[in-house]
This record gives structure tokens, sequence and C-alpha cells, in this order.
């Protein structure tokens, strides 16, 4: 049995406003799971947080969820990750134009941001949006501006794409969060606008690969990384816990 400190090196802490996420749980066994969870929960910085989320790996037996489920977390939502590794990356001419947090200013991106949520099929934030902007700046470091872009078709801010080098790697790309505000869907703009997004990994922010991850049942996104070039790399359950949750 590793060490507390050893079981808190062992896994990802992805920390936010008011909230942490613990990653890469695959990484220990099952009752090592189990005392980082307790471990988790009465540490000083994590006990009082908005939002405790665990990424839980389909590997771990039925006994680590009961666990989860009596130290008052909930399962949120099943995730799928998926890995592409940039050998078939299109060069394509851009469709849209995107402008960041450099050209636009912080209200307009988190309206446009907050429409793009609207009727989005992962499961809801427990955050609220201020909260989520204040986050993604934590997590980020400075660099949040040139994350944070708006997708114009015209003059029409359509969507939300956010690529940014994972922090702690030097090259792995991810899209903190993309979308299409609901007039703009269903009209085969995401799979460009993904594309463009991948793109901007590769050459602004010199990424050579990028991970995503979206829940089961958003089947229009799921799509999106299959006409990109993405392919599944592992499924894991979000066990989240909340202040509402201990009072419910």
């Amino acid at each position: 049995m590793k060490s507390k400190e050893e079981l808190f090196e062992a896994v990802k802490f992805v920390e936010g406003e008011n909230s942490v996420t613990i990653e890469e749980t695959h990484n220990l066994a099952s009752t090592e799971l189990v005392k980082l969870t307790d471990s988790v929960i009465e540490h000083p910085n994590y006990k009082n947080l908005k939002s405790l989320t665990i990424l839980l790996s389909d590997s771990f037996p039925d006994e680590v969820e009961r666990h989860l489920y009596n130290r008052n977390f909930k399962c949120h939502d099943d995730l799928l990750f998926v890995k592409n590794d940039f050998k078939n990356l299109e060069q394509t001419s851009p469709v849209f134009t995107l402008k960041s947090l450099r050209e636009v200013t912080f209200d307009h991106f988190k309206s446009i941001w907050e429409r793009a949520m609207k009727g989005s099929m992962n499961a809801p934030s427990l955050l609220d949006m201020g909260e989520q902007m204040r986050g993604v700046e934590k997590e980020l470091g400075p660099g949040y501006i040139d994350t944070c872009n708006l997708a114009f078709e015209g003059e029409r801010a359509i969507g939300v794409i956010m690529p940014h080098i994972e922090p702690g790697t030097e090259a792995e790309g991810r899209i903190f969060y993309f979308g299409l505000v609901p007039e703009a869907r269903g009209k085969r703009k995401a799979v460009q606008l993904y594309k463009q997004g991948l793109d901007l990994l590769n050459k602004q922010f010199g990424a050579t690969y990028s991970i995503g991850a979206t829940s089961k049942n958003n089947k229009p996104m799921l799509r999106v990384f299959e006409e990109t070039g993405f392919e599944i790399t592992e499924r894991v359950k979000v066990y989240k816990r909340s202040h509402r949750s201990l009072k419910s």
C-alpha cells in the first residue's frame, strides 16, 4: 500500500475555481483509491470545495463505487476519452474567424459560451459561469487569454473553441470546451470548426497530439471525434461530491 503522499502523486489533480478533479485513477489499486478518496475528503485544501470530482476508470470493481456512494459521491456522467495522434491531420483553409480574449470582451465571450452550453448532451456543470471562467484562468494561467476563442461566421459569433496545452505536459493538446450556439447546430459546422481547433493546437500551440473527452450520451460530439480522426482510449465514470449533495 502506498503512503498518502505517494497516492496523491500517483494521480492527477486538476484544480479549478472552488473545485478539483482527480484523473488517472487507473494508476491505483482498488484499496489505494479508497484510501485516496478518504484522504482527499479530509484534506484541508479540498474538504470545503463546492465540487470534488473523481474520474473512475471502468476497471475498478463495484466495491469501489459503493464506497464512493457511502462517501456522498454521486455518479454524474459516463465519459469516453479519445486520442488523435495527428498523423493524418488535415491541412484545411479556415472557414471561421477565431478571435481570442485579446480581441473580444470578457463579457461577450462568457455570454456566447453560456449560450453554447444550452441544450448540451453532456452533464451540466455544478459551477456557475463566473466560477467556470475563473476555473479556466486558474487551471491554465495567463495563457487562458489565447485559449478562450469565439468562432465567427461573418460578423456573427456561432460558437466557442478553447485549445490549450495540458498543464504539466509539453505537447499534449486539449480543447477545454467546444460548442455551437443553438441556431448554428445541425448544419455541418461542428466538424469544420473542430478541425480548425486541431490545426490551431498543432501550429500555434505546438501540440503533437490531442486528447479529448465527452459524455457517452453526446452522440453529435462523438461523431465529430470520429470524423476528425480520434479513437476511443478509455471509458470512465464521473463521480461528484458537492455541498449540495451533502445536504440532500
